[in-house]
């Protein structure tokens, strides 16, 4: 392994490697998971984002591998809430990050009550911005809801947490956003989840390419990489210093890691990539991170984390 410091820090937590999975990919099963907590590239994971019940998700087929990215509709499938924190409650090597996703404001309230009662004390993350759930809308589009979801989950939850936000576009609701979160002692956000509700054409059959809300789904891979930079940059300028930014979009060489730390990011996630390259994608992507870091002459991750010019 590197001699570099390829460490972050979440909430006093240490990851040893920069690199998470995207909750949504390899991520569903104890297997999967277990795949992921073994790759020595992996600096901790991300399980399924969990709703309260099992959930079998949209109908198929739900993925698409574009040229230049994917587009899904998956409907958060997964094993249910009592699935996955059985699994984080065991002892890991790494650690392990509990991501959750009500259907409604409701359901999130419900998840974390029952994560305060429990023995995890582990690093949660509230999922606000699932673009793919028909008929619900993504919450952290709402400022106003947002505010008081988060009013009402901190009235009670003692415990490490952190939000998964949607992509935002227009430099006001970075700082709406943005000044609802820094009223709260959130541990991390995690930016951005897929662009919602985009659209693929293939001209040969003249249909669309997944089947769930009439072929509308969340956009993922290199061609979000531009809103995803933003979205860390943005919001790295405006959070309190003590709420850490996982980087996550358009991660698919070593450079788009680089510019996602240098925007700003603690650790960085990949979904799309890892899914049509596989676990392989890691070792790849630290080697030429490394190569681009010595090049640099950096040491350290935390030489150039946030230090991006303007001209």
């Amino acid at each position: 392994m590197s001699k570099l410091d390829l460490t972050g820090q979440i909430n006093g937590l240490t990851f040893n490697q920069l690199f998470l999975n995207a909750s949504g990919v390899h991520c569903q099963s104890t297997e999967e998971l277990d795949d992921l907590l073994n790759d020595p590239y992996m600096g901790g994971i991300v399980t399924k984002s969990a709703t309260l019940a099992k959930r079998d998700g949209n109908p198929a087929p739900r993925y698409y591998e574009l040229q230049n990215g994917s587009i899904n509709s998956m409907g958060l499938p997964n094993y249910g809430f009592d699935y996955y924190i059985k699994y984080v409650l065991s002892d890991h090597a790494k650690p392990t990050i509990l991501s959750v996703a009500g259907l409604s404001a409701a359901d999130d309230v419900k998840l974390l009550h029952q994560i305060q009662d429990s023995d995890y004390d582990g690093l949660t993350e509230l999922n606000l911005s699932c673009p793919n759930v028909i008929g619900k809308p993504q919450m952290a589009y709402d400022v106003d809801g947002t505010r008081a979801l988060l009013d009402e989950i901190f009235a009670f939850y003692k415990k490490p947490l952190g939000v998964k936000l949607p992509p935002y576009f227009d430099l006001v609701h970075f700082d709406q956003i943005a000044a609802v979160l820094n009223k709260y002692p959130l541990t991390h956000v995690n930016t951005i989840n897929s662009v919602g509700n985009g659209l693929w054409v293939d001209v040969a059959s003249e249909s669309v390419v997944i089947k769930p809300k009439g072929g509308f789904g969340g956009l993922g891979g290199k061609m979000v990489l531009p809103t995803a930079l933003a979205n860390v940059r943005a919001l790295r300028q405006r959070l309190n210093a003590s709420i850490k930014i996982i980087g996550t979009g358009g991660v698919q060489t070593g450079a788009d890691v680089f510019a996602h730390i240098l925007c700003g990011a603690e650790l960085v996630s990949v979904g799309t990539q890892l899914q049509s390259e596989g676990l392989g994608v890691y070792k790849r992507l630290t080697t030429e991170l490394e190569r681009i870091m010595t090049d640099k002459g950096y040491q350290s991750l935390s030489d150039f984390r946030g230090n991006l010019k303007t001209i």
